[in-house]
């Protein structure tokens, strides 16, 4: 009888043998090509940093490294951690949320549950403010080394999203959105906050502060101020924050007063970032840039890490928003991370710091990858879809055991998925997997996911009675066929997916031949501007069994 093992804790690998008839994979190869084929020069860096799927950057110094947290949804492990030395190449070192006793993403939509982190260091220790939407509300996590663990969430009793916390001295204080001090006048009318937080006791004290309302300018209906961030410089308390919300009109503007507490006037020259006002149809254009933290390096310099996009074709992209690095520069006492109408550069000159070795796994530019599955546990850049309840798949021999769990987009739990990001519009993703399925509609292969209404599958299934390669695309939640060959069930087949901006192409190779099942398949369906959404596209292995009766 087939044992049906559901998802795994923390995606770790199970101690329990798995059943002979669970789908195994072999390998899982990745080779991803920028667009823009940008190439930095000696001394230059390129942007994005983070490529694909690494919204909402936050980036903290202590000593001479530095820290980034991100954004990740309802994916677990969530919230990626990453560090560097020369604020250009990144390794990542953790993933805060990786427990199922920390946050439950149960019943939530890829887009939903974690949103914003903002992380800092004080007293020995890190801290992360985020938000859990529709999971809890705004918390705190705490640990004393950036790679975990990380503690349990401390709840706050505020309402919004996006909360970071100011140190100054030994006290602190969170910022965040939430709503104004008065009827909403508009769509999006929200506002910027302050109150203390007692560190040591893990709660809030004092009074609530409205510091902004509506934006920076309120009589424009300015929308969705988000993302606060509170530096002191040279006298004066600096709040910047996003406005114009996360598509082509978002923006980073700037405020400063002379006291914490406000009056906060907002800099004439806003904003500090955008790329809204450039010309739309510009060759390999960035766009929606903002959500912008600063940081100063050890030797006086200031630097902002922003989330843009890379679109391939009127604001259509796949990877999700990705992470960028600019300098900043202070001119008559106020920050600029771009001067107005100038485009987010490709290549820049790399910043005055010691420089490190790129990552095992780079991070930026043209690069590949194979897992092998030949470890005890996947590494750190592999996720899935919500919170995992048990054991998700096995490592042995080399192979990529996989369980099965709920259907693509079924809320109720988690798929049998394990996934990395989709980091280039043009990539070549392939894996190798054994198969025999005894019901039809029983799959295994890979999944292409923006959403859980949006994804696509290709691979091994059982289509009336005998075992196919099949393509199957899901486009707000409608199901669709594309093409389907019958196959040998129990074979080795090798899968690959040719991505390329809106397209893709999927081939086959049994026994020695590789066959085309399906070419120019349409695949904006998996882009932002059609699916919705904060996400970026995964792709990787992906079963489903039916359990046994």
């Amino acid at each position: 009888m087939r044992r049906l093992l559901i998802l795994g804790a923390a995606l770790t690998s199970a101690t329990t043998a798995a059943a002979t008839d669970l789908p195994r994979f072999s390998n899982f190869t990745y080779e991803g090509r920028t667009q823009e084929q940008a190439r930095a020069l000696p001394g230059e860096y390129l942007n994005p940093i983070l490529s694909g799927y690494y919204p909402d950057p936050s980036v903290t110094r202590v000593g001479d490294e530095y820290y980034l947290a991100l954004s990740s949804f309802a994916h677990f492990p969530g919230l990626p951690i990453f560090r560097s030395k020369d604020l250009v190449n990144w390794t990542q070192i953790g993933n805060a949320i990786d427990r199922p006793g920390q946050l439950d993403f149960t019943g939530m939509g890829t887009s939903r549950a974690v949103f914003a982190p903002d992380i800092s260091f004080h007293a020995g220790t890190f801290y992360i403010a985020g938000t859990c939407v529709d999971c809890g509300g705004n918390f705190v996590i705490t640990a004393k080394d950036a790679a975990g663990p990380w503690s349990d969430p401390i709840w706050l009793p505020f309402e919004g999203i996006d909360p970071s916390i100011y140190w100054e001295g030994d006290r602190a204080y969170i910022v965040n959105n939430r709503a104004p001090a008065e009827p909403p006048r508009y769509e999006g009318h929200r506002a910027i906050w302050l109150q203390e937080f007692d560190w040591r006791a893990g709660k809030m004290v004092g009074e609530s502060v409205q510091l902004v309302n509506g934006g920076v300018d309120i009589t424009k209906q300015p929308v969705w101020i988000e993302g606060p961030h509170i530096l002191r410089r040279e006298g004066w308390y600096y709040l910047t924050a996003a406005e114009g919300g996360t598509s082509v009109n978002h923006s980073q503007v700037v405020l400063r007063s002379k006291a914490l507490r406000g009056p906060y006037r907002p800099f004439a020259g806003n904003p500090i970032l955008t790329q809204r006002d450039l010309d739309p149809a510009r060759p390999h254009p960035v766009t929606s840039t903002g959500h912008a933290k600063l940081v100063q390096t050890q030797r006086g310099d200031w630097w902002a890490t922003f989330l843009g996009v890379r679109p391939y074709e009127s604001d259509y992209y796949n990877i999700g928003r990705e992470t960028f690095l600019l300098p900043v520069t202070w001119k008559d006492g106020w920050p600029i991370i771009l001067p107005k109408d100038k485009p987010v550069p490709f290549t820049a000159p790399r910043p005055n710091l010691p420089r490190q070795p790129q990552a095992a796994t780079p991070t930026s530019g043209d690069f590949s990858y194979v897992d092998e599955f030949d470890g005890k546990k996947l590494g750190l850049a592999w996720i899935g879809i919500r919170t995992p309840k048990a054991p998700l798949y096995q490592l042995r021999a080399g192979e990529l055991v996989l369980n099965s769990g709920t259907r693509l987009g079924d809320l109720s739990g988690a798929p049998g998925y394990v996934a990395r990001r989709l980091q280039h519009h043009v990539a070549t993703v392939a894996t190798t997997v054994r198969f025999s399925p005894d019901k039809d509609g029983e799959r295994a292969g890979l999944a292409a996911v923006q959403s859980d209404r949006n994804h696509l599958f290709f691979g091994v299934t059982r289509l009336g009675g005998r075992t196919s390669i099949a393509l199957y695309t899901s486009d707000d939640g409608k199901e669709q066929l594309v093409a389907s060959t019958p196959v040998a069930s129990g074979t080795p087949v090798t899968l690959t997916i040719h991505a390329d901006a809106g397209t893709m192409r999927v081939q086959y190779k049994v026994g020695g031949e590789t066959k085309t099942l399906a070419s120019d398949v349409d695949t904006r369906f998996l882009s932002t501007k059609v699916a919705g959404g904060f996400v970026g596209t995964l792709i990787g292995p992906y079963s489903w069994v039916a359990p046994s009766s």
